[in-house]
Parts: C-alpha cells; sequence; structure tokens
C-alpha cells in the first residue's frame, strides 16, 4: 500500500455497486437533513452533517474509499 496513491485517488475502485448506491443515497440525506431538517440544530453540528455527507456521496460517486484502501477491504467484485 503506498499512501501517496492514497491523496490522489490513483489505487483502483473499491466500492462495489450497492455500496455505491447506498453511499449516494445516504451523502444526500445526510446534506439534505443538514441544510432543511425540521429541527434546528448548532452550526458545528449542520457543518459536520454536510462534510460528511458530501465525503460520503463523493465516495460513492468515485467508486473508491480511502478507508477502505488503508485495511485492504473492497466490495467490488472482479
Amino acid at each position: 500500500m503506498q499512501i501517496s496513491r492514497l491523496f490522489t485517488y490513483s489505487f483502483d475502485p473499491n466500492v462495489g455497486p450497492y455500496d455505491r448506491i447506498f453511499r449516494i443515497l445516504s451523502g444526500l440525506a445526510l446534506v439534505f437533513f443538514a441544510l432543511a431538517g425540521p429541527v434546528a440544530m448548532p452550526g458545528w453540528l449542520v457543518a459536520a452533517l454536510i462534510v460528511f455527507g458530501l465525503a460520503w456521496l463523493m465516495t460513492g460517486a468515485l467508486s473508491r474509499c480511502g478507508m477502505y484502501y488503508m485495511l485492504g477491504l473492497s466490495t467490488r467484485k472482479g
């Protein structure tokens, strides 16, 4: 494992199709809830939900998860 590949996203896709769909939908849900949630939340919580939601959305959209790469895991077949 090369750490430099982690920062450039140059490692092979390691997120499978069902995992990808889940990440995209849950990332969108987190961002939506942070921006239009029915409950008033402190600013730090809104910011955290947006950051985690966008990160989750990005890993789903690109089919690459840095944590999976570091742990040597993959949900992608083949």
